[in-house]
């Protein structure tokens, strides 16, 4: 990356930008790519596979970091924590995403699966000694449903993991 700092420093900035992007950085790659791009107001670089690739990577990591954020049980209660049904909104974008251009989600999908099974053993420990309430915001089938998508059974999660769901929403 180093050679594309010095060759094009709008493309450092860009990459900047889409890397510490909201919560949908997928519009802050199409955003960067125009103003590279297309933008009359921007620079007008012919952008090579490597370096779409690099601005997707950026994408790809933000997704990351936004689900393990809400996999964290040490931000249960930041402003920033949206919670487990969040990180499960996120891994379908991100999976979706991937799919899309070519990304292939099996080099993380044990990381996070790793940090959706350590979330709930905190959960169940803390709940299950009265030292906080549930902070899971999605109902087992959803849970389940996100575990599954993660590759894990429900038999995988810790014991007592279906006590820390909310009644499923009609």
């Amino acid at each position: 990356m180093s050679a594309l700092v010095s060759d094009n420093p709008e493309l450092l900035e860009e990459l900047l930008i889409v890397r510490h992007s909201g919560e949908i950085p997928e519009v802050a790659l199409h955003g960067s790519l125009y103003y590279l791009t297309r933008d009359p107001e921007g620079p007008g670089l012919q952008l090579d596979r490597q370096e779409v690739r690099l601005l997707q990577k950026m994408v790809v990591e933000r997704y990351r970091e936004m689900i393990q954020r809400d996999l964290e049980p040490a931000n249960r209660d930041l402003g920033s924590y949206r919670g487990m049904a969040r990180a499960r909104v996120n891994w379908q974008r991100l999976s979706s995403f991937c799919r899309r251009e070519g990304w292939p989600t099996e080099a993380f999908r044990p990381e996070i699966a790793g940090a959706l099974v350590i979330f709930l053993r905190n959960e169940v420990a803390e709940v299950g000694s009265c030292t906080r309430a549930s902070a899971i915001n999605c109902d087992c089938q959803e849970l389940t449903a996100f575990a599954r998508e993660l590759g894990l059974e429900p038999k995988d999660l810790p014991a007592g993991w279906l006590g820390l769901c909310p009644a499923p929403r009609s």
